[in-house]
């Protein structure tokens, strides 16, 4: 019997205030690397509540989603030699409003610090992010691309 094959869901969230974007710096086993706040959708979750609750565990932010900015399927080119085999990301990309600061609260294991950049910052970093999906969530968004929320349904 072949073992069944499904892709790991995460999401992800597109937050800009004052024209400087919100990113997490984060501990990988390449180093130390950006991404947008992000994480994986739990069991009985809605995408839209698992981007709430990742964006607040990793920035200590509260966060609305209120567009889907995309959806994203990426392989790392590390899956050659992974000891897991082959590992697929699909990435459900939101774009929303910053909510309150929650200075109390305790970043996610292997989160090192938020930090606000601008575009040409987050252009000129590619070499830091955390996979290619990072720059593609934010050229999408600086291009204007929404789609509405309405367009997810949960059974």
């Amino acid at each position: 019997m072949s073992k069944r094959w499904k892709p790991n869901v995460t999401v992800a969230a597109i937050i800009e205030q004052d024209g400087r974007f919100l990113l997490v710096e984060e501990e990988t086993p390449d180093g130390l690397r950006l991404n947008n706040p992000a994480g994986h959708l739990d069991y009985g979750e809605s995408l839209p509540d698992a981007c709430v609750r990742e964006t607040v565990e990793e920035t200590a932010y509260d966060f609305t989603p209120t567009s889907l900015l995309g959806v994203y399927l990426s392989r790392p080119a590390s899956n050659e030699c992974s000891a897991e085999g082959d590992i697929t990301y699909m990435r459900f990309a939101f774009c929303g409003e910053l909510g309150a600061f929650h200075p109390e609260r305790r970043l996610d294991d292997g989160i090192v610090r938020t930090v606000w950049m601008t575009a040409d910052e987050i252009r000129a970093s590619t070499a830091r992010h955390r996979s290619p999906v990072v720059l593609q969530c934010m050229e999408d968004y600086w291009k204007g691309t929404r789609y509405p929320l309405s367009l997810i349904h949960q059974f």
